[in-house]
């Protein structure tokens, strides 16, 4: 369940159904929300700009294998079960990894 102002994260109605069931933990940066499910799957909702509605630049590596999630104003960083870290959002915040990633 979600409440607040539509434009920015309580309006999860297009995710909904996915957040019904198997949700272990949830995570928020200022105007958006990642949940993580069970299976280690993320959703996200909320404003695309700071990572909610739009993370489809990385969607296929949050799609199993996911064991936690951090928000921070802007961006999100998920650690995978294999140890590799997965950052979307806004790049100016902390989006962009790829200074550091190998």
């Amino acid at each position: 369940v979600a409440w607040g102002y539509a434009g920015f994260l309580g309006h999860c109605s297009s995710v909904a159904a996915r957040l019904a069931t198997g949700v272990s933990s949830i995570s928020g940066s200022t105007f958006a929300f990642a949940a993580l499910k069970d299976a280690g799957e993320v959703v996200t909702w909320g404003s695309a700009y700071h990572g909610g509605a739009d993370c489809s630049a990385v969607a296929d590596r949050l799609a199993e294998g996911v064991s936690s999630i951090t928000g921070i104003f802007g961006a999100f960083a998920a650690i995978k079960d294999t140890g590799e870290v997965v950052t979307w959002g806004d790049a100016e915040i902390g989006a962009d990894c790829s200074a550091v990633a190998d």
